[in-house]
């Protein structure tokens, strides 16, 4: 199929595109790096009347630290950011970036968009609710910040107002003992994730004392678990803590049956996948390199 016919924009700066937003009453929606949208527009999954394209707005383009947190421009690019020496610090990051699709979608998405999208079985919603990362949005009134489990309502549907654009990704370093870890299980390199896991550990020696625990593709948007986390805060990582952690969040899951796989395999792998994920947090936490791996069918 062919996308329904639109007005393409081509802003010089970001002030630009804010001004053919606020312009376009709602009309208008923005093309980043367009491995997302572009494919929705092709199966007319939404009639966008006006394309704002930022994906030239170098200022955008950026990965840096600064004090104790990762600032990422919304335009960075996947491979920029699983290459950038800044992501070593949250290997969670480098599992996310480095597992999408392929080199030719690597290259070219960018995690506004891989954010701004929100769908559900995409890696960046699951990675960074995980990290516990702040998603900055500026608007004609200028810029806000918005903690991740708010920015996402539900599928394909997010807070920004239609004159806002998501401008960067800020993503805190976690203090002391800690390590990170994103896999997901795909039908095949380019597919998207049938299901996936984020986790991050914090320890105090062998004890955990904090743990974040999101799944993807589990429902209408990620899914975390308070319960789940706390059945492996004060408790050593293992085998055992981490599969009554899974059996608890995945309780609290609405995995949709669909050509990917039944209800009862999703939620049989997302046991898996949060006992690998955690294994692989574990270790990184230990001070073990491990690179990231994700399951293909």
């Amino acid at each position: 199929m062919y996308p329904a016919p639109f007005d393409y924009h081509r802003p010089a700066s970001l002030h630009d595109a804010m001004r053919l937003l606020d312009e376009s009453g709602g009309d208008a929606i923005v093309l980043a790096g367009g491995q997302s949208l572009l494919p929705m527009m092709n199966l007319r999954m939404g009639e966008f009347p006006q394309i704002v394209d930022i994906g030239r707005l170098k200022d955008l383009s950026y990965v840096e630290q600064r004090g104790d947190t990762l600032h990422i421009g919304a335009i960075a690019r996947h491979a920029q950011i699983a290459a950038a020496e800044a992501t070593a610090q949250l290997p969670i990051l480098r599992d996310v970036a480095g597992g999408i699709a392929d080199k030719q979608v690597r290259t070219m998405g960018t995690i506004g968009g891989g954010i701004g999208i929100a769908d559900a079985s995409g890696c960046w919603p699951c990675g960074l609710r995980a990290a516990g990362a702040t998603i900055v949005a500026t608007g004609p009134s200028g810029s806000r910040s918005i903690a991740i489990d708010d920015f996402i309502l539900g599928s394909y549907t997010t807070v920004l107002e239609t004159n806002e654009i998501v401008t960067e990704v800020q993503v805190p370093l976690p203090p002391g003992k800690s390590g990170g870890a994103y896999v997901a299980f795909k039908r095949s390199a380019a597919a998207y994730p049938t299901v996936a896991c984020g986790i991050l550990l914090g320890l105090d020696g062998d004890t955990c004392t904090s743990a974040r625990i999101v799944l993807g593709g589990a429902g209408s948007t990620t899914i975390v678990s308070g319960d789940a986390d706390a059945a492996l805060v004060g408790n050593a990582i293992n085998d055992s803590t981490l599969a009554e952690a899974a059996e608890i969040i995945v309780a609290a899951s609405e995995p949709p049956p669909d050509a990917r796989g039944s209800e009862a395999f999703k939620r049989a792998m997302l046991k898996s996948l949060v006992v690998d994920a955690g294994n692989r947090a574990l270790a990184r936490a230990n001070g073990e390199q491990i690179k990231g791996a994700h399951r293909y069918a």
